[in-house]
């Protein structure tokens, strides 16, 4: 069977070599970097299946890092770790193109969980042809993750697109915000869900171009794309 390649980017060497003994072996192969510009050298080096990336790093961040290699691949999951944790901070995180995001200290087995579960959730969504839709004066493509209005195209962040993609699907009707939490982030925390707030509110604003399209709270119970 054909190992896992997991690029890890962690300044913390002992960190970085506990994840590499108890990861390292027949299902993964670690590869490691200890900053951002090495993590970069390395991705473009060894193509990773995915890439597990600490946040504040000497020389250059995960964040940049991560920025950097979304320019050019929108594709291959992203990890952040780290030990901040307020909400803005886990935003940026999404934004800047993470698709999860595991505060330290962590086990081990939850690693490898959701590793898999990143391995296994986003690689078959960029396999499939998805169609654009059209949300009232906006083309909006759930695979590029732009949305566009006439001439103008605003890139968004891969939980963005994943949300946006899920309020089209229930245009007109409510979509639970528990079912919303519960895909993109695992659990549905008071955490996650003051994430998941701030996100709409992003969304909201991406949308003001048209106003016959509003995304209106349901209190209690999620949202719901009004179009028209």
């Amino acid at each position: 069977m054909e190992k896992i390649r997991v690029l890890l980017v962690e300044d913390e060497p002992t960190l970085a070599m506990i994840i590499k003994d108890t990861l390292d072996g027949e299902e993964f192969d670690i590869i490691l970097a200890a900053n951002g510009k090495e993590g970069l050298f390395r991705y473009q080096e060894v193509k990773p299946d995915i890439i597990v990336s600490d946040i504040m790093m000497p020389g250059m961040d995960g964040f940049t890092m991560v920025n950097r290699i979304r320019q050019q691949d929108t594709v291959t999951p992203v990890l952040f770790l780290s030990a901040r944790s307020a909400a803005s901070d886990v935003v940026e995180g999404f934004e800047t193109g993470g698709n999860d995001y595991l505060k330290k200290p962590f086990g081990m087995a939850e690693l490898m969980i959701r590793i898999k579960a990143l391995l296994n959730k986003v690689a078959p969504v960029t396999k499939k042809e998805e169609p654009v839709f059209r949300l009232g004066n906006y083309l909006f493509d759930p695979v590029k993750q732009t949305l566009c209005f006439q001439e103008e195209k605003q890139m968004l962040s891969h939980q963005e697109s994943e949300i946006l993609k899920r309020l089209y699907e229930y245009r007109n009707q409510v979509l639970p915000m528990k079912d919303i939490l519960l895909e993109l982030w695992g659990d549905d925390s008071f955490f996650n869900t003051r994430s998941l707030h701030v996100f709409i509110t992003k969304l909201r604003y991406k949308l003001t171009n048209d106003p016959s399209i509003r995304i209106i709270n349901v209190r209690g119970i999620g949202y719901k794309l009004i179009i028209g």
